[in-house]
């Protein structure tokens, strides 16, 4: 009886599309609800693709912060399953390693990775990304299911790694968070009834005065709202919608203050050559 309900549980979920699509239409094998005892655990609307993330650890939803915004990132599929599940019993028989196991019913459950990335060039490439703390890499029994996902994606011929909070930078992870709801600022309150043209405005006035290093953010956003009315708050949330959509590209590697001066090291060529006309 055991045996039918495992069976049942994932020829549903397969039914059901889990574990597979590209973009927009892939589905998590893995979603909050049914692993929320393993930690704590976080849903987000993703911008380059936008469809809902399930994440169940801080570190993979930081580690999700960072391939997004990266330029060199097509699709991110996470709790992504090592299917058909056959084949990671007869690793696991091959390597003489205990096949994780669903506590209760005792029986064998479909592996996953944490991240299947495809990144782009000549030709696109994805690669597996298992994301773990680095302390939990001394559990022997964590090395051992990693092993069997390693041999598993070997044999796939994909390159899989391990990412730890080493390679996740906490700051950069932060500062994406900061910004990344506010790529559409169609759903921002201040914003829904103003005009592309006016916000082309508001911008340029913005970036001209980042760019001149004189003044704090938080004094910059100031006069951007007392100049043209915009609603308290308005100034920033614009230039959180200019650092998402990479209109301007600033050093996401230090602590952003609104309190200090931002130095832009870059902006988009469609707004660098309006700011020059000033």
């Amino acid at each position: 009886m055991a045996k039918r309900k495992r069976v049942n549980s994932d020829d549903k979920k397969l039914k059901n599309g889990r574990g597979q699509g590209i973009g927009i239409n892939y589905k998590p094998w893995l979603n909050i609800q049914e692993v929320s005892s393993l930690g704590r655990s976080t849903r987000l609307k993703g911008n380059k693709i936008p469809r809902q993330y399930e994440f169940l650890s801080d570190l993979e939803r930081n580690y999700f912060y960072l391939l997004e915004y990266s330029d060199s990132v097509v699709d991110i599929r996470e709790q992504f399953p090592l299917l058909p599940i056959e084949e990671t019993l007869l690793i696991s028989d091959e390597l003489g390693i205990k096949h994780p196991r669903d506590p209760k019913t005792q029986e064998p459950i479909v592996m996953t990775t944490d991240f299947v990335v495809t990144t782009k060039g000549q030709k696109n490439t994805d690669v597996a990304r298992t994301i773990k703390y680095k302390n939990d890499l001394a559990d022997e029994r964590v090395l051992e299911k990693f092993e069997i996902e390693r041999v598993y994606w070997e044999r796939k011929g994909i390159d899989w790694g391990i990412v730890t909070e080493n390679e996740i930078s906490k700051t950069m992870a932060t500062n994406i968070a900061f910004v990344h709801g506010y790529a559409d600022l169609g759903y921002i309150d201040g914003f829904q009834e103003i005009e592309q043209s006016e916000l082309d405005e508001f911008s340029i006035f913005l970036i001209n005065k980042l760019l001149r290093e004189e003044f704090s953010l938080r004094e910059i956003t100031q006069h951007l709202e007392e100049s043209y009315g915009l609603t308290a708050g308005g100034g920033i949330t614009l230039f959180k919608h200019l650092v998402i959509t990479k209109a301007i590209e600033i050093d996401l590697s230090e602590r952003l203050d609104v309190g200090q001066i931002i130095p832009i090291k870059t902006v988009r060529t469609d707004f660098s050559e309006k700011v020059k006309a000033i």
